[in-house]
């Protein structure tokens, strides 16, 4: 639990201090750009998307008996995830990058719904892989260092494309691990994942 919070620390400070060096990360990183990485984190982006990373893990979970359990905090997780990133990005409203002229973005992700409610701060992307690693890590350990890699490079396309800032995914990253951590402990005590599963599919 100790390395946890000092880990926690440590990537908070991290966030923090990438918020005054937001726009020289992404200059620098606009500066790798090539043909291959696009397709390659294109690629990335479409199978990060909420409908893939929903229906990936719950068939995962799905996959052993003695592991659905963990759907209904899966998707508690998940839910609460969508939720928290909605609320503080109608509260911040932070413009992204390619929004503000800094850098430009494929024609392909300019979407409408930057425009209107789907501000920056923070990456709901990054939100959305990180927030699944503390029950990845607690039920299918071998898995989440595959889920990690995957989650990072989510976080990374993120800013490799200008849709956020440095400090955006940092934050979505840790805001969603938090989450998820959250729920882990609360399924170990009060086990309301366990009793949903036995009401609703033991009865089948």
């Amino acid at each position: 639990m100790r390395k946890k919070v000092l880990l926690f620390s440590f990537f908070t400070v991290c966030t923090l201090i990438s918020l005054y060096f937001d726009r020289e990360i992404f200059e620098g990183v606009s500066l790798i750009r090539n043909f291959a990485l696009n397709d390659f984190f294109l690629g990335i982006t479409f199978v990060s998307s909420e409908i893939i990373i929903f229906f990936v893990l719950t068939s995962l979970f799905l996959w052993q008996d003695n592991k659905r359990r963990w759907i209904a905090p899966l998707w508690l997780t998940l839910a609460l995830s969508a939720v928290v990133s909605f609320l503080l990005k109608v509260s911040i409203q932070r413009q992204r990058p390619f929004q503000l002229g800094f850098i430009s973005t494929l024609p392909v992700l300019e979407k409408a719904s930057y425009l209107v409610w789907n501000f920056s701060f923070p990456s709901f992307q990054a939100m959305l892989a990180f927030c699944a690693l503390p029950l990845l890590n607690r039920e299918f350990p071998r898995f989440r260092y595959f889920w990690g890699v995957f989650a990072v490079l989510v976080a990374f396309s993120r800013v490799y494309f200008g849709l956020h800032f440095l400090s955006d995914v940092l934050a979505g990253g840790l805001i969603g691990y938090a989450i998820g951590l959250l729920i882990v402990m609360a399924e170990k005590e009060n086990r309301f994942g366990e009793r949903i599963y036995k009401k609703i599919f033991r009865r089948r």
